[in-house]
């Protein structure tokens, strides 16, 4: 077997990707085009690649070049205009469109104006009589490529004007129209207009689709923005139990503290009814902020709220179990005495689940069949909840329920992590898959600080 050796920096290229790699850039090449560019900025200024920036000038240039000498040829040879007005009139008629590519509408000005002066001086000429008058097929040509770079540029006003003024100056001249001439006012005003509405067109779909990308932008950014303001409202009902609970304790401790610890002084008891009093006074604002996160309102049928407690890591296997009965592979790690610690700090408890069970959602709705563990756990010190999930790629044939996420879930975590002070890290695995891994404290200091 015979190896040919390779030489270090130099790579092969596949014959048979050099034609999509061309497609590829006239694709490029068309995305420009439909680009509207800024008043200022040069034809194709925001094309990806050098060359194609550079196209408009090089193309100009060369229309420049092969026009003066054809338009002074013709004037001379065919018109009989003397060699001085020739070449003005080929200079005048054609140099200007090297400054269409950035200024298009003066440009278009000094070729119109051009073009008359041209008509006119050839009204006298010998050799006008049965030649095209009062545009020649030269100035024909350089009016219509001037023309393309007006519809790519400018507005759909601006495009009528200036093809309204071609069909004027036209009309207007043919009233001096010398005897025996070819009359082309119709040939370039029809010509002018089409190209004008074929440019104009491109132009209007690049103008639309820069719309609809910067609607979409808003609108992702408001999604965005939304997602993030109901998941910090979900969360937020949430701990509203949790926080009830701790106001409720504080109430009943304060109003039964003259009958647990007799013989109080009167001083002291009228602190614990002032004390109770607040916590029932903050137990009212509480459920009065709940309603209106939640959003209800009379007749609503609501107004009752959620009448189950709230889960936490006592719970996680029987969501583990569940989602193995719907035909997802899980495995469970639970070090023992975590759900007790959690259960201590009820914002920690009940965010470690509902990471797990958002984790889990995401792996079923992601990566159906995929391997996954799920480990909870107590950091060293006893100061942190561990939660892990790690899936690995979905089981081959298994097709995804959503292909993309709408970023709800993460969204989610990353509130209740912040919530309670913790951290948490997500994303894909190099051998595929995906992890995520969150740390709670149970420092009680921390979840208040916070």
């Amino acid at each position: 077997m015979r190896f040919t050796p390779r030489v270090p920096g130099r790579a092969r290229k596949d014959p048979a990707a050099r034609p999509a790699d061309t497609a590829g850039r006239f694709a490029q090449l068309a995305v420009a085009l439909r680009t509207p560019a800024r008043a200022g900025e040069p034809l194709l200024a925001r094309a990806p690649r050098r060359w194609q920036r550079t196209a408009p000038f090089a193309v100009a240039a060369v229309f420049v070049v092969v026009l003066i000498p054809v338009t002074i040829a013709v004037l001379t040879n065919d018109y009989r205009v003397g060699g001085g007005w020739a070449g003005a009139l080929g200079v005048a008629q054609t140099v200007p469109l090297l400054l269409a590519v950035t200024r298009p509408v003066p440009a278009w000005a000094a070729v119109l104006a051009a073009d008359v002066v041209g008509a006119v001086l050839l009204v006298s000429a010998d050799g006008v009589a049965g030649r095209p008058w009062p545009w020649t097929p030269m100035g024909i040509v350089g009016y219509l490529v001037l023309m393309a770079c007006l519809g790519l540029r400018e507005s759909v006003r601006t495009l009528v004007g200036v093809w309204l003024a071609t069909g004027a100056a036209g009309v207007v001249l043919g009233f001096f129209a010398p005897a025996g001439v070819v009359d082309t006012v119709a040939l370039q005003f029809v010509l002018a207009g089409v190209v004008l509405a074929l440019t104009g067109a491109l132009r209007g779909l690049g103008d639309a689709r820069q719309r609809i990308a910067e609607q979409e932008s808003i609108s992702g950014a408001e999604r965005a923005r939304r997602t993030l303001l109901e998941e910090r409202a979900r969360i937020a009902r949430e701990l509203h139990d949790v926080v009830a609970h701790h106001m409720s304790v504080i109430t009943v401790q304060a109003d039964s503290a003259p009958y647990r610890l007799p013989g109080m002084e009167e001083p002291v008891r009228e602190e614990f009814a002032a004390i109770a009093a607040s916590a029932r006074e903050s137990l009212g604002e509480m459920r009065r902020l709940l309603t209106v996160l939640r959003g209800d309102g009379a007749g609503d049928g609501m107004s009752g709220g959620e009448r189950a407690p709230q889960p936490g890591v006592g719970r996680i296997q029987q969501l583990v179990e569940a989602t193995v009965r719907a035909g997802q592979p899980v495995e469970l790690s639970l070090a023992a005495g975590v759900a007790e610690a959690a259960r201590a700090v009820p914002a920690v408890d009940l965010s470690a689940y509902r990471i797990v069970q958002e984790a889990l959602a995401n792996v079923v709705r992601h990566a159906p069949g995929a391997r996954t563990r799920v480990s909870v756990s107590r950091s060293a010190g006893d100061g942190e909840v561990l939660v892990l999930v790690v899936n690995g790629p979905a089981e081959n044939g298994a097709v995804a329920l959503e292909a993309a996420g709408t970023g709800h879930g993460l969204v989610g975590m990353r509130e209740r992590v912040r919530l309670t002070g913790g951290t948490l890290d997500t994303g894909p695995l190099p051998e595929g898959g995906f992890r995520v891994a969150a740390r709670l404290p149970l420092d009680s200091r921390t979840e208040e600080s916070s």
